[in-house]
C-alpha cells in the first residue's frame, strides 16, 4: 500500500539517498538515461537534513521503503549546495508574470524521482500533488530547473502544469519551469 507523507525521519532521508543514488545520470547508461530521466545532484544526508529542516520533501513510500520524493527548497537555503549556485543566481536574474523571481514567495523542486519499479502507477502525479497541497498557501508557486537533455522529465512536468519560462547554460543547458498554482487547475 503507498503513503504519501512528508520525510519525517533519518530512515526516511537515507530512503531518498538510496533512490537518488541509482538514478544519477553517472550511475545509468545511455539508454536508461534516454528512456527513464535522472537526477543530476547527489546530496549528503547534512545537505538533504538541512533542507528539509526548512521545509519537509514529499515522500511516496510502501511499507517503509521510499519510492517515491519531491525535495523541498527555499530561498533560505540557496547557499547550502553550492553546485545549485547558478540556478538560484538565475532565477534572479528572470521574471515571471513581469515580476522579478526573487519578488515571489516560491518554493524549489530541488529534484524529483521514482523507483524504476513503481513507474507507470501515476506516483509522480500524486507526489506532485500532494507537494501542492502541503505547499500552496505558504507559497506563490514551485520552480524548477531540468536538463534540456532530460527529456522524459521535461515532459511529466508539463503533464503536471510546468512551463517553461527560461532557459540557460551552465556546462549544459537548464529549463527553468514553473508550475504557478494560482492558474493551474490541477
Amino acid at each position: 500500500m503507498l503513503t504519501f507523507t512528508t520525510a519525517n525521519s533519518k530512515s526516511d532521508l537515507d530512503g531518498i539517498l538510496l533512490l537518488q543514488k541509482a538514478n544519477l545520470v553517472q550511475s545509468l547508461s545511455p539508454d536508461e538515461i534516454q528512456s527513464q530521466g535522472f537526477v543530476t545532484v547527489n546530496h549528503t544526508l547534512e545537505q538533504l537534513k538541512k533542507l528539509n529542516d526548512f521545509e519537509k520533501h514529499v515522500i511516496a513510500k510502501e511499507h517503509d521503503k521510499v519510492v517515491g520524493y519531491v525535495l523541498a527548497m527555499t530561498q533560505q537555503s540557496k547557499s547550502d549546495i553550492p553546485i545549485l549556485f547558478p540556478m538560484f543566481d538565475s532565477f534572479d536574474k528572470m521574471n515571471f508574470n513581469g515580476q522579478k523571481i526573487n519578488e515571489y514567495h516560491y518554493i524549489v523542486v530541488g529534484q524529483v524521482c521514482v523507483d524504476k519499479a513503481f513507474r507507470g502507477q501515476g506516483i509522480f502525479d500524486k507526489c506532485y500533488d500532494a507537494y501542492k497541497e502541503y505547499y500552496k498557501d505558504r507559497y506563490d508557486f514551485a520552480i524548477t530547473e531540468i536538463a534540456a537533455t532530460n527529456t522524459r522529465s521535461l515532459q511529466a512536468h508539463r503533464r503536471i502544469g510546468f512551463k517553461e519560462i527560461n532557459s540557460y547554460f551552465d556546462k549544459t543547458e537548464w529549463i527553468v519551469v514553473v508550475w504557478d498554482w494560482k492558474a493551474s487547475s490541477r
